[in-house]
């Protein structure tokens, strides 16, 4: 054989030995990713049909043992600290009937509600849902109905940390043992709960602290959490309203009470309804309550101890706010209150005092640019004596007339429908929220599929992605001041966000 042939052959042999090699290796790599790419399959479409009317909607609901939730409110009267509670869990959550003595409400649709009641609400809500499954093969999302506040007011307080946790740690490790949680690690699974975040992100293992800790539980951190109010500074839990006293049945409900609202009469400039803080140094509500009593056009519902039953009464809350052009929202008891909702509900353009009682709060429910619904004065203005009436006289008529139908435009979003009925052409909180989560859900699943982890997302940064969603970087830079600089962890990550807001 001569060297030609010889050197042609090897090489021929070589050819189809590498060829051999590949066509092993892609056979050994199909075999053993089967499950990953039926996985992937899985996660990039839920089996999505075009023609069906709920595809892309579904919301897989677990069905919990009854002592995460039904029970709670079923048996509230055994406990203490529950038992003043149980008037308020009637109706589906909605509270007790009132009445329409004093011409202040409409006829029908309103509720004695309490403000924490928003997880049975949104639970009976839930139930009637158009478009639940059981096929967790084809859900857009994995509700968990899981009372986690009525858990907490069960405890309370003088109860040690161990007790308090215990409903939340059950609830997780029961979680984690599901299929349905395997498949994305629990991160298309959403809980509601009816309290403020700073109620479930208890710091310590000391008994003195306030709350649980269910959010900082590992696996708790890959759910999505609804909440009255979110964290500034947590990547996983989003502010949703609080309910208010009106829940419609339908939209003619609505959309006489809006009627209503523009053409009521106004004499007040500014009003609000609230207590002073005498232990919050920070609190700007005694400056608040004295410009009222010195202002012939602001009017104040007092709220201190021996008035206490006046602010409780939606009759007179609702009766002052229809009366008044501007309602003060301070920050309450948190950096949030049910009264800024209250106050849209009566075509009151709220005014607030840090944009964490509300702009960064509720991104969801509301339009990019505050300033087409509310007013915005900083503490540290009120503070350095800055007139209330001053500021609020120079907004001239059309801009309010402007600003107050923005308002009442918003008032669909900011209740919570009757689940007996179904708003036909109106979204409102449960609409709006439940779109909200399935679109998040969504973007991280997609996330998953094209190797995002979001590992670089800084937690202390969390009230920046949620006006960054929305393209809104100029609030980003606008409320910047207002909350404190932590270092941040990843200090690339930073850089990518400073990135972001200098080129918009």
């Amino acid at each position: 054989m001569d060297k030609k042939s010889y050197v042609f052959q090897q090489s021929h042999i070589s050819v189809i030995g590498l060829f051999c090699a590949f066509l092993s290796l892609c056979l050994l790599y199909f075999n053993n990713n089967e499950v990953f790419l039926d996985k992937v399959i899985w996660i990039n479409s839920p089996h999505i049909n075009k023609t069906d009317p709920c595809g892309g909607r579904y919301i897989y609901v677990y069905d919990l043992p009854p002592r995460f939730n039904v029970d709670m409110v079923t048996e509230c009267k055994r406990n203490q600290k529950t038992s003043a509670m149980c008037t308020f869990t009637m109706n589906g959550g909605f509270g007790p009937p009132l009445n329409n003595t004093e011409g202040v409400l409409s006829d029908h649709g309103w509720y004695a509600t309490d403000h924490f009641n928003v997880e049975i609400i949104f639970y009976n809500r839930m139930k009637r849902y158009e478009c639940l499954t059981n096929d967790s093969s084809i859900a857009a999302a994995f509700f968990v109905p899981f009372f986690v506040g009525f858990d907490l007011a069960r405890y309370i307080g003088d109860f040690n940390v161990s007790v308090r946790d215990a409903g939340s740690v059950e609830v997780v490790n029961w979680l984690i043992t599901r299929t349905e949680w395997k498949n994305m690690n629990g991160k298309d699974h959403f809980l509601v709960g009816g309290r403020p975040t700073w109620d479930l992100r208890r710091k310590t293992d000391e008994n003195i602290d306030w709350g649980n800790k269910f959010l900082l539980l590992p696996a708790a951190k890959n759910m999505s959490f609804l909440l009255v109010e979110s964290s500034p500074y947590g990547l996983n839990d989003f502010a949703i309203p609080y309910p208010t006293y009106f829940h419609p049945s339908k939209d003619s409900e609505v959309f006489e009470w809006q009627e209503r609202m523009r053409k009521t009469e106004r004499k007040w400039l500014f009003s609000f309804a609230g207590a002073p803080r005498p232990g919050d140094p920070n609190s700007i509500r005694s400056l608040l309550i004295s410009q009222c009593n010195n202002s012939r056009v602001g009017k104040l519902l007092e709220c201190a101890v021996a008035d206490e039953r006046k602010c409780r009464s939606p009759s007179n809350v609702m009766k002052m706010f229809q009366s008044s052009v501007f309602c003060l929202q301070p920050e309450g008891d948190s950096a949030t209150r049910r009264s800024s909702f209250d106050s849209i509900l009566a075509g009151c353009i709220p005014v607030f005092f840090h944009p964490g009682s509300f702009y960064t709060q509720y991104t969801w429910h509301l339009p990019k640019n505050y300033t087409t619904y509310s007013v915005f004065i900083s503490n540290d203005d009120i503070r350095k004596n800055v007139s209330i009436e001053e500021r609020l006289s120079r907004i001239d008529p059309k801009t309010i007339e402007m600003m107050r139908e923005e308002v009442i435009s918003l008032i669909p979003r900011m209740i919570y429908a009757d689940p007996d009925s179904k708003l036909e052409t109106l979204e409102d909180a449960f609409d709006v929220s439940l779109k909200a989560i399935i679109r998040r859900v969504a973007k991280l699943r997609q996330d998953m599929i094209d190797g995002r982890t979001n590992d670089d997302l800084i937690e202390i940064y969390g009230w920046k992605y949620a006006l960054m969603e929305q393209g809104d970087y100029a609030a980003v830079r606008e409320w910047e001041p207002y909350f404190p600089k932590l270092e941040p962890v990843n200090s690339s990550a930073e850089s990518v966000i400073n990135k972001q807001e200098d080129q918009t």
